[in-house]
């Protein structure tokens, strides 16, 4: 199997770039951040706290693949909600058989995430981790979100990633950071274009 795994903090684009790799190379494509949504928003929806242990466990045992088009799962409640149950060590752990068996699929697969490289797929033989300043990540969101007729202020955004940064980073299960052998794209003053043109120089050059 030929995998190639995209880690790196919330809007940094690593989701765009690959999508992007997944359609240029002909491979499925898994954004493992919206298992962590899809359970943190049936968390929410049973009234109950994303950080309870039990509930989440619950919710991640009996994930259903067809939630992971839900359209609420890119509002921020899911957001915010992910990031608490993806603190959650035996949640990690119900996740990683689905995320394995997709990454299993011939003829390749993307996958993106906080882990891929270190935990879900530590062989990958492609491995990016993309990656972009807290404010220049704030602003792409904000845009995001008022390009969806949602309201947003900037200054609220940038709070939140910074909080959503510092959980990712700091969580004793599998922190957010840079495979040893992963290249780290930084795509603060890039376009998606040239963001694009990187990484797959990056990913055709592993995978030579």
């Amino acid at each position: 199997m030929t995998v190639i795994a995209v880690d790196g903090p919330a809007a940094s684009g690593k989701g765009t770039l690959a999508r992007k790799l997944a359609a240029h190379f002909g491979y499925d494509y898994l954004d493992t951040g919206k298992l962590y949504r899809a359970v943190g928003l049936a968390v929410l929806n049973a009234g109950q706290d994303p950080s309870d242990a039990d509930a989440a466990l619950a919710a991640a045992q009996s994930i259903d693949p067809a939630r992971l088009d839900d359209p609420a799962l890119s509002g921020d409640d899911a957001a915010a909600a992910a990031s608490k149950v993806a603190a959650i060590g035996p949640v990690r752990a119900a996740l990683k058989d689905f995320q394995l068996a997709f990454a299993g699929r011939e003829p390749g697969a993307v996958l993106d995430g906080r882990d891929i490289g270190t935990v879900i797929c530590p062989d990958a033989p492609a491995k990016l981790f993309v990656t972009a300043t807290v404010e220049v990540r704030a602003e792409r969101r904000h845009k995001e979100l008022l390009s969806r007729g949602e309201d947003s202020i900037y200054a609220r955004v940038l709070q939140e990633l910074k909080e959503r940064d510092e959980r990712d980073t700091s969580r004793a299960d599998a922190p957010l950071r840079p495979a040893d052998d992963a290249q780290v794209l930084d795509t603060s003053a890039m376009t998606i274009e040239e963001a694009f043109a990187e990484a797959l120089k990056i990913v055709e050059g592993r995978l030579a």
